[in-house]
């Protein structure tokens, strides 16, 4: 075999062998989009369940103030229970500055400026990412103290 030709067979090699490593690292990266595109996909379908699901527990929630039974109040607690689990926290509004970021403002009421008076209507946040926001009535202040 001569030289040019053993030469020419070991470029032949090295390139297929390129070909092959660009063919494997382009597989790798396709499975990585498809288990992020998943995951995306599974948070989506979770986020999209819950958001169905809150109206429920605010109907409980509201059952409970008129009634006041027990049983009802522990399948509430079950069911915040199971949000909790799920990642979904209650967002804090009693006496916090209103965040136009997780709130929504109802109305302007008589109270301490830009702070949350009422909770109208709870809000939630999902592994740190806005769910719902709280809807809430918000102090209007112009008293000599504020």
């Amino acid at each position: 075999m001569t030289a040019k030709k053993q030469n020419k067979e070991i470029q032949k090699i090295q390139e297929l062998e390129n070909n092959w490593k660009r063919a494997l690292a382009d597989y790798k990266n396709l499975e990585k989009r498809v288990e992020e595109e998943k995951r995306e996909i599974f948070l989506f379908a979770k986020e999209t369940i819950i958001k169905e699901m809150l109206p429920v527990l605010d109907n409980l929630e509201m059952l409970q103030k008129h009634i006041k039974d027990k049983g009802l109040e522990l399948t509430i607690r079950n069911f915040e229970a199971t949000l909790k689990d799920l990642g979904v926290k209650k967002i804090e509004t009693t006496d916090k500055e209103f965040d136009p970021k997780t709130m929504e403002a109802l109305e302007i009421v008589e109270g301490e400026k830009n702070k949350v008076i009422k909770t109208v209507l709870e809000g939630y946040l999902i592994n740190e990412k806005l769910l719902r926001p709280a809807k809430v009535k918000v102090g209007k202040g112009g008293n000599k103290n504020e």
